[in-house]
């Protein structure tokens, strides 16, 4: 018997070294902290995985695909960044904008259709689940009037992101 408690102690202490330590960082009053993702490279790559993942989402849907505008992704950047000096995720400029006013502003010629925003520590692909997840978000998305997308973000030095995905109908597209 004690033969066997030797070899089952030896197993887990063989199992235990092969596990990764725990790396988790833990807030002053040991909470977990969100796991950091950081945005690097090439932020185009990121606005047209987007997009393409949008595009995916809609054609499975039977709608149309959208492209990216230029106008909405200076209006997405825009709010994103007012979002992060706020300090809260809600669809009003400090200014008091509207996301109409803010397409406006950007030359965005189309009809606006909708926002959808977040603030989070999560991957834009992530975002965009959770955004198909809510029934507002996900209306604006899969709007079979959109044929435009404007896509930003703003990161804070502590990783936080601001997101921000606009729809048009009948702008000028990139």
């Amino acid at each position: 018997m004690a033969r066997i408690i030797s070899l089952l102690l030896i197993c887990f202490v063989a199992l235990a070294a092969c596990t990764s330590p725990n790396t988790q960082r833990l807030a002053a009053d040991g909470r977990p902290l969100p796991q950091v993702y950081k945005i690097r490279g090439n932020p185009e790559k990121i606005q047209y995985r987007m997009l393409d993942s949008v595009n995916a989402l809609r054609q499975a849907s039977g709608l149309q695909p959208v492209q990216l505008n230029s106008q909405l992704n200076a209006a997405a950047a825009t709010h994103a960044k007012d979002m992060a000096r706020q300090n809260r995720p809600w669809h009003f400029g400090s200014d008091g904008s509207s996301p109409l006013d803010r397409a406006a502003r950007a030359g965005y010629a189309g009809t606006f259709v909708g926002e959808a925003i977040s603030e989070t520590y999560e991957t834009e692909l992530e975002t965009l689940a959770a955004w198909m997840d809510e029934q507002g978000s996900r209306a604006v998305i899969m709007d079979p009037k959109a044929t435009d997308m404007g896509f930003s973000w703003h990161q804070e030095g502590s990783g936080k992101l601001w997101w921000t995905l606009e729809m048009g109908a009948g702008g000028y597209s990139l």
